[in-house]
């Protein structure tokens, strides 16, 4: 793992290719004039395992995505215990509240593997949102999602039980909307699953274990498969 400081992407940016930027969701939406405009402007970069995408206190400069890889979101353990609000995982793009805001990010995210990010300017995000409605939607659709998904999160983390922990994890890695790279199929070891929720490797895979024999999921060489994505988010809130 690298020194966790302020990475310089920037440095490294280059232009996506065009199966990139075919995986960037919110392109799909846009006119042909605005969507060749803007995808010009995206920049990709090589992050290397324990590299910060961004960092508390730091003003936003890009609207960033997970082409290829995982990253988590987290606070800062020096005000106290380290707490991991979500993983990020392939097809999610993150941070508009704060871009909208054009405050100083109040979280971390930190890459878990070698991951493919990209990132859209800052202003060429604001400029979208002042010239597309369907580029507007997007976002408010994202939004109202990540809200739903944070307060079940907060209702979760009360609870004192690694299954429901687990499959909590698991039914946020796997929403459609907000992280629509995924798929049925997670790439993901059980000790990167381990980092997001605060569990031990050998309780994650206990955990998994008993998620299997509901057949809610399926536990694959190099990652989970889900089964029965409902069932799983009734597990959350049900089991």
């Amino acid at each position: 793992m690298v020194e966790a400081s302020v990475t310089p992407l920037h440095r490294r940016a280059r232009a996506p290719t065009p199966r990139e930027l075919a995986d960037v969701p919110w392109l799909q939406v846009l006119d042909a004039r605005d969507s060749d405009s803007i995808s010009r402007a995206i920049q990709v970069a090589d992050a290397e395992p324990g590299e910060l995408l961004c960092r508390i206190g730091r003003p936003p400069t890009y609207w960033f995505g997970v082409i290829d890889g995982l990253l988590k979101m987290n606070n800062d353990s020096s005000t106290g215990a380290m707490v991991t609000f979500t993983g990020i995982p392939p097809g999610a793009w993150f941070g508009e509240g704060t871009l909208l805001k054009r405050e100083p990010y109040r979280y971390n995210v930190q890459a878990l593997r070698k991951s493919v990010v990209a990132g859209l300017p800052i202003d060429s995000f604001h400029r979208l949102l002042d010239n597309s409605i369907p580029f507007n939607r997007f976002v408010m659709r994202q939004l109202n999602e990540r809200l739903g998904q944070f307060i079940a999160a907060r209702e979760i983390d009360r609870l004192n039980d690694p299954d429901l922990r687990v499959a909590r994890s698991l039914a946020a890695l796997f929403h459609p909307i907000l992280y629509p790279g995924v798929g049925s199929m997670l790439r993901i070891t059980q000790q990167e699953l381990g980092m997001l929720v605060g569990l031990s490797r050998q309780r994650v895979n206990e955990a998994l274990h008993t998620l299997q024999r509901s057949e809610l999921i399926r536990i694959e060489y190099g990652g989970v498969r889900v089964l029965d994505l409902e069932g799983l988010q009734r597990q959350v809130f049900h089991g």
